[in-house]
């Protein structure tokens, strides 16, 4: 597939120009925005994750330097300015992450940092990133822990998607909608680290509000991150008397989880739950188990289907070109990541009426609603840094014409339902019954 994108994102210097005079700049002031990109590029979070968030961060920073994309968005560069993209690779652990964002920072001068996957990266670079005074706009990090403990608050750090908490209260109620009674019991599988704890420990609590008398399983399995053999686990699933797995395994977890589990029928005696399951199920192909309930941690992926949207239309098409395949969930993240820091630049220069500052980027994106491809993201949350999109689950199923798989009995959630209001952390709501939730279905 092309992968010199990034080579692609230069433009003439005339344009460049014209840019930065819409802005009031001089030829002398046509500089460049440092954007740093951190993602997967290397280990088990690599191919199903890293790999095409890093393809929707080329694609849409390319579609923003050449002014590819429709309106509002069709003006190129950040207030003007062309973006200089400067990718480098999320893995070696939340510490050594740490130390790259203080290089990235402090040696190479970037003006902002725009990604992340990993929950256990976040909860480290949060901290450091308000002490740096860099804008940080977190793309991915599923823990809800970021600014319900970590950061309260939240000044320079902001996260475009809904955390954790949404993907597993939208899963229970999928469940209970889907099964009614029918399940009669559940049990979880899930990687040891802060965004498997958190994720199982949603999930249980939102079943006990919405279905009391489905009971978790007593025994529960959280094997190591990447530890990529789950025989052990396999033999305990099948062993189970539960029907319903719940598991938040991603990147090569997920993959050899689903190849070792077709090899012994499992996904032909248990109803799976998985969490992030889109990402790899274009990748898996006819592979991926069918029948099971998959979600995207939002409207993204296999979920995106709307061609009425023209931002949508062009992502798809353009993402399809450039890598063969379609665009799953952490292209579309990564993607709505950039889109928001276009939409606060040049919300923010308009209003300055000159390339703005930092703190006035800051400003612009706090409480922000702004367009992207599957909808509107709408800043509500912790102070007008945590972002909130509808949530939608739906069933696996190959179509044939299309030669894909795609998701079938599809339903939405919006934030209201699923995510806590401004001011209660995830545990005190679900703990709490969930008061305040809206959910008009």
């Amino acid at each position: 597939m092309k992968r010199n994108l990034i080579q692609q994102t230069s433009l003439s210097l005339g344009v460049v120009v014209a840019g930065a005079l819409a802005f009031g700049a001089t030829p002398a002031m046509a500089q460049k925005v440092k954007m740093a990109v951190p993602t997967f590029l290397t280990g088990a979070a690599g191919p199903a994750f890293g790999i095409p968030a890093r393809n929707g961060a080329e694609l849409i920073v390319r579609g923003i330097n050449k002014g590819e994309l429709p309106p509002p968005y069709n003006m190129p560069g950040l207030a003007g300015r062309q973006i200089d993209l400067v990718l480098y690779d999320e893995a070696g652990g939340p510490t050594k992450q740490v130390t790259e964002l203080r290089n990235k920072v402090q040696k190479q001068n970037v003006d902002l940092v725009v990604g992340y996957i990993s929950s256990g990266t976040c909860a480290a670079v949060t901290r450091a990133a308000e002490e740096l005074k860099i804008l940080t706009i977190e793309t991915v990090c599923g823990t809800p822990r970021v600014f319900e403990e970590i950061d309260k608050n939240p000044k320079y750090v902001f996260r475009t998607m809904n955390h954790a908490t949404a993907s597993n209260v939208s899963a229970a109620h999928y469940v209970k909608q889907k099964f009614g009674g029918a399940a009669k019991g559940f049990v979880g599988l899930n990687q040891n680290y802060a965004w498997g704890q958190d994720s199982w420990r949603d999930f249980e609590l939102a079943m006990k509000v919405l279905s009391p008398k489905t009971t978790a399983s007593k025994k529960q399995q959280f094997p190591k991150l990447f530890s990529g053999q789950y025989g052990s686990e396999i033999s305990a699933l099948m062993r189970s008397k539960q029907g319903l797995v719940h598991s938040s395994f991603w990147g090569g977890d997920l993959e050899a989880l689903i190849a070792q589990g077709n090899a012994r029928g499992l996904f032909k005696r248990k109803k799976f739950v998985l969490t992030v399951g889109e990402t790899v199920a274009y990748r898996l192909g006819k592979k991926f188990p069918q029948g099971h309930m998959v979600g995207a941690r939002g409207p993204y992926g296999m979920y995106a289907v709307d061609n009425k949207n023209p931002l949508n239309v062009w992502f798809q098409r353009e993402y399809r070109k450039a890598y063969g395949e379609p665009p799953s969930q952490p292209g579309y993240q990564y993607a709505q990541g950039i889109l928001g820091a276009k939409y606060a630049y040049d919300k923010a220069a308009k209003a300055a009426g000159k390339f703005p500052t930092t703190d006035q980027v800051v400003a612009a994106l706090e409480y922000a609603t702004f367009p992207t491809f599957v909808g509107t993201v709408n800043m509500g949350l912790s102070k007008g840094h945590q972002g909130l999109t509808d949530d939608l689950w739906g069933v696996t199923v190959w179509d044939e014409s299309r030669g894909e798989m795609v998701a079938k009995d599809v339903v939405t959630f919006k934030p209201e339902c699923i995510m806590p209001p401004e001011g209660v952390d995830s545990i005190s709501w679900l703990k709490g019954g969930m008061k305040g939730a809206k959910c008009g279905m």
